[in-house]
């Protein structure tokens, strides 16, 4: 590991700041050398030397190939010796990852959080200013802005809680370290205890022993807010509200919270049996004392700062009036407050907020606030008495902070969604119709399906009171039930949204309200009943779905009671394994738009969700831009999206970066729709129409006809770790949704190991396969490279594409494939890959991946070597597991040692992939 992990990268690229390169080096420079003090000092010299010579051999350009240095030297290591080198690569990765973050940081606070680049970079003051020029009054479009991430569960997050700790470690003594104003003597203790803390992290096994709970999911979870979010978000309303331009910002125009985060963690129950009523009902209760108690923490912070005194800041008449109240509400708390903050009223009015929130914490009846919107008032109350007094500055700020993180997060945190899948509730139905007997359902199977009758059920009640008889019937119940008793608890804002997995029809939502009707009766329920439209056949059938829906009176009543606000959910991973990755993006926009037709002709207004996964092949990649490809009147101010496994950590694991990812999608989110974008995006989408279609068709037939071919999904089990993947234990749930051991089924298998798996594989077939085919139908590179330029979602698609091809490594690839036994499967899908790798380097008029995106190819190209060694060890581990074994010899291979030391490898190059699923 001695060469440098940034050979090869040319510091003087253009649009490269050479002291990102210089700063980036030196933290992986002292990084590298203190890891490999820690393997020598720890009696591994000699593994020391086989990684050094492993690294260096896969710097080579042919290194993947078989012969190549590198493959002799893998193909020589028993399978001790490969675990021990695959570990001590997965640290390098991990080190290399923390060095990467901590420069990015260091851009954002050079930068103080925006990027040259206007428009494109994502800055809110460049969105603001677009907007102020167009004539739009800033804070009418603030005041209707919606920006809404939900964090979920899916298991793509691949190290464990404690290499994230001993990252976390690493990085507080990086930047004591780094600290100009400290001397020798405290430099000296910084590198001891970076020794210490890389020792540690070296020693620790990448791998978990036992499968996360959901309850541990959730802790994950909160962490998230706790040591993030409730700084982020203020920090990012703050930056808006300097921000405002002209007249607007003079007037110091006050910015609404328009951020909301809702979770999937402890309520998406599709596949997952490990998530019931009482797990969901266990994470409200853990998010609301975990919202409290960090609310009462900064509300004692603000209060204790607010000391001016009545001569120079009287109160109000209402604050007056409100402390008396008070002080007989709260006698003994009151006089206490009062006793130690004499004549400082506005002081005493936070110090009771406060108290009154460690009262709501503990449920003291009587003194608790029955919700947020009671603090609101007495913090508005505060606010508006510091302003009659004259101290704007006070009333605006850190108080203004506080009311913010209450408006954002209110006492539950997140709003805690419900997710289910379709068949389930068809299954549930059908038992409970079999009890009601055919005088009141002749016909089970056509009832399960019949909207209008399964409305009837929601508005009228059913015929007669029946139970489910199966453990599943009684649990779907009991779900809804724990929801109508959290709204009850914690308001309706904790928790309303159910989704449901695999809409087909309009019955798969009726079926929902009817089940609500069973389990709660006349009691109150707001339930949120939202479709997920997935497959490309269901995105296809969407408009007349929801056309459907729309036609029935228990529809219409629902969508008055929520002011004809009607959401709606698109799911990116699963279209992409349906269809393929360039017609999934296709068949998406095109849904999109007929989804936007519909809401308008049907006066309703219309919040798409995107389910967009963390990795290229799950709809990632940059959401900034993918966010400005919509279609118009798709965003129009709203925007609802998933953040997931390693992408939660990547945004949202330090405060700066957090904050700086919340402002990209704010400036985003206002610019999508703004006039000038909005027309240039339709005529570019109207001139390349007949482009898209033939990319569309040609691509979706060239996917469908490798992925439907005989044995095609035994092709992904033979040459990836597809069945290994569930021993890494990344996530609570299984990796196929029926939970089954056998068969093998392409419609069965998540989206998430399906994309971890090839990812694994270096193909990355998920990304990119198709588009060749799509590409060379067009046959006109000039016509293409002018769409690129001139079509956002085009632009995007290739993008995405280039990404993930310049993450995939051909020799390798043509290796793995090898190990199925299927010369014509591979043969097809590497044909496909040289020629999409071939034609998006000419669409970009380039002649190497990423050559115009100097950063990207950086942190892809100081990985590489070490990702290459990983990807060797795991070939040479898949290929001992796979061979045949003949049970009479005696030097037969210990398979539970090669096992342990492939999912070894796999860990380590999720970590340099950041890409898992």
């Amino acid at each position: 590991m001695s060469a440098s992990p940034l050979d090869g990268i040319d510091p003087t690229t253009p649009g490269t700041p050479e002291s990102h390169t210089e700063a980036l080096q030196r933290d992986i420079d002292l990084l590298t050398e203190l890891h490999e003090q820690v393997l020598s000092e720890a009696g591994g010299a000699e593994l020391l030397r086989i990684v050094r010579t492993l690294v260096d051999a896969c710097r080579e350009p042919a290194s993947g190939r078989a012969g190549s240095e590198a493959d002799v030297l893998v193909d020589s290591l028993d399978a001790a010796t490969t675990a021990e080198v695959a570990r001590a690569v997965t640290v390098h990765l991990h080190l290399t990852n923390l060095s990467e973050e901590r420069q990015r940081v260091r851009s954002l606070r050079a930068e103080d959080g925006e990027f040259t680049g206007g428009i494109e970079a994502g800055g809110v003051a460049s969105a603001l200013a677009a907007l102020s020029r167009e004539g739009t009054s800033v804070l009418t479009r603030l005041q209707g802005l919606s920006i809404h991430p939900v964090l979920t569960a899916h298991p793509t997050e691949a190290r464990r809680r404690a290499v994230t700790s001993a990252l976390v470690r690493i990085a507080a003594q990086l930047d004591r370290y780094d600290d100009p104003h400290n001397g020798a003597t405290e430099r000296a203790h910084a590198r001891r205890r970076l020794l210490e803390d890389i020792d540690i992290l070296q020693r620790t096994s990448t791998l978990r022993r036992d499968r996360p709970e959901p309850r541990d999911e959730v802790k994950t979870m909160l962490s998230v807010f706790d040591q993030t979010l409730f700084r982020a978000v203020p920090r990012l309303y703050r930056t808006v509200e300097a921000a405002l331009p002209g007249e607007e910002g003079r007037r110091g125009g006050r910015v609404p919270a328009f951020v909301r985060f809702g979770t999937w963690v402890g309520g998406d129950r599709d596949g997952n049996p490990y998530v019931t009523a009482a797990v969901t009902r266990e994470t409200l209760t853990a998010q609301a004392h975990e919202a409290l108690t960090l609310l009462a923490s900064h509300a004692d912070r603000v209060a204790r700062t607010l000391t001016m005194d009545t001569v120079t800041t009287p109160p109000s008449d209402a604050l007056h009036a409100s402390l008396e109240a008070d002080a007989v509400a709260l006698p003994g708390t009151f006089a206490e407050i009062a006793k130690n903050s004499p004549g400082e009223p506005h002081r005493q009015k936070v110090l009771v907020v406060a108290a009154r929130v460690e009262a709501t914490l503990a449920e003291q009846v009587g003194l608790a606030y029955a919700g947020p919107e009671e603090m609101l008032a007495d913090l508005h109350l505060v606010q508006d008495s510091l302003l009659a007094a004259g101290d704007h500055r006070s009333a605006r700020g850190e108080l203004q902070a506080l009311i913010w993180l209450v408006e954002t997060f209110g006492f539950h945190l997140a709003e805690l969604e419900v997710r289910q899948h379709s068949h389930v509730h068809e299954r549930v139905l059908l038992d409970l119709f079999a009890q009601l007997g055919p005088e009141h359902v002749a016909d089970p199977e056509a009832a399960v399906a019949d909207a209008e009758f399964l409305d009837r059920l929601a508005r009228e009640g059913w015929p007669r009171h029946v139970s489910p008889s199966t453990d599943m019937g009684r649990e779907v119940l009991d779900t809804i039930r724990v929801v109508a008793w959290l709204q009850k608890r914690w308001g309706r804002g904790s928790c309303g949204r159910y989704i449901i997995s695999f809409t087909r029809r309009a019955g798969d939502l009726a079926a929902v309200r009817a089940l609500a009707r069973l389990a709660v009766g006349d009691r109150p329920l707001e339930l949120d009943v939202i479709p997920l439209f997935e497959t490309g056949e269901d995105l296809h059938n969407a408009p007349s779905i929801l056309a459907d829906l729309a036609e029935l009176p228990g529809t219409q009543e629902v969508w008055a009671a929520q002011g004809r606000r009607v959401e709606v959910m698109v799911g990116y991973s699963d279209s992409a394994k349906d269809v393929g990755p360039a017609s999934a993006t296709l068949t998406l926009d095109r849904a999109e738009r007929e989804l936007v037709a519909w809401a308008a002709e049907s006066d309703v207004q219309l919040t798409l969700f995107h389910g967009r996964g963390g990795s290229l092949g799950r709809g990632g990649g940059p959401l900034h831009r993918a966010i400005m490809a919509q279609p118009s009147g798709s965003v129009d101010g709203r925007f609802k999206v998933t953040e997931q496994g390693e992408v939660i950590f990547a945004r949202y694991g330090d405060v700066m970066i957090g904050q700086r990812h919340l402002e990209r999608l704010t400036s985003a989110v206002l610019l999508a729709d703004a006039p000038q974008v909005a027309s240039a995006r339709e005529a570019a989408a109207e001139r390349y129409r007949n482009l898209a279609e033939v990319v569309d068709a040609q691509s979706r037939g060239c996917y469908l006809a490798l992925v439907g071919q005989e044995g095609f999904a035994d092709l992904i089990a033979a040459v990836s770790p597809l069945d290994e993947i569930g021993d890494l234990r990344l996530g609570s749930r299984p990796s196929r949704r029926s939970g089954t051991d056998t068969g093998r089924s392409l419609a069965d298998l998540r989206a998430i190991p399906w994309v971890f798996s090839w990812a694994q594989t270096r193909v990355n077939l998920p990304g990119w396969y198709g588009l060749g085919s799509g590409l060379s139908a067009v046959g006109d590179v000039e016509l293409l490279r002018r769409a690129y330029a001139e079509w956002p979602l085009f632009a995007s698609m290739i993008d995405v594409a280039e990404m993930s091809l310049a993450k995939a490594d051909r020799a390798l690839a043509e290796r793995f494939l090898a190990l199925g036994e299927r010369p014509d499967l591979a043969h097809q899908i590497l044909t496909e890959y040289d020629l999409a790798r071939r034609l998006v380097l000419e669409v970009l008029d380039q002649e190497e991946l990423l050559e115009r995106k100097p950063h990207l190819r950086t942190a892809v190209g100081l990985r590489l070597p070490y990702i290459d060694a990983l990807s060797l060890l795991q070939h040479k581990a898949l290929r001992v597991l796979r061979l045949p074994v003949d049970p009479r010899r005696e030097d037969r291979p210990d398979r539970a040692a090669w096992t342990q030391t492939l999912l070894l490898t796999v860990n380590g190059a999720a970590a340099g992939l950041q890409n898992t699923g």
